[in-house]
């Protein structure tokens, strides 16, 4: 199983029936065959601001997640979850990453470094044996975010 697939299902675990996204991430399509319906947005801001006001409408009681592409996508959704951080809006945004051989390589946005200030938690899944391990902070996080919400941020 490819880790894509275990954080796809993580999220099915957790109650995820809505993938708000802008294209070109491959959770998309790992979350759609397992009936995680994707809603897809024109801009990065756009689907932040819908996962934002999905985690409003349902008064907590289901998350809002949403999914960018890495590099410009995790930049330009960079506003919308300072906005919902600052709100204290429980959101959670799954970003592509940057291939490892890239790390640290101009022009690469480092979504880690930068989101730690407007997150709650930020974390990264580099390596599939990490996604289980991960699944710490999805039960940490979708049981407990009620209590202390705010946005989480994994790459």
């Amino acid at each position: 199983m490819k880790g894509i697939d275990v954080v796809a299902n993580i999220l099915k675990r957790e109650g995820v029936e809505y993938l708000f996204c802008f294209p070109n991430n491959s959770l998309i399509d790992a979350c759609a065959r397992i009936g995680i319906r994707p809603i897809l947005a024109r801009t990065e801001r756009t689907l932040i601001n819908m996962a934002d006001g999905f985690s409003r409408a349902t008064h907590g009681q289901r998350l809002g997640v949403a999914v960018v592409q890495a590099g410009p996508g995790s930049e330009n959704a960079f506003g919308g979850v300072a906005q919902a951080y600052a709100d204290s809006v429980p959101i959670l945004l799954l970003p592509g990453g940057v291939a490892r051989r890239y790390h640290d390589l101009p022009p690469t946005f480092q979504a880690t470094r930068h989101y730690g200030g407007v997150t709650k938690w930020v974390g990264q899944i580099n390596l599939a044996d990490r996604a289980p391990a991960m699944r710490g902070w999805s039960c940490n996080f979708f049981n407990r975010w009620v209590e202390c919400p705010s946005a989480v941020h994994s790459d």
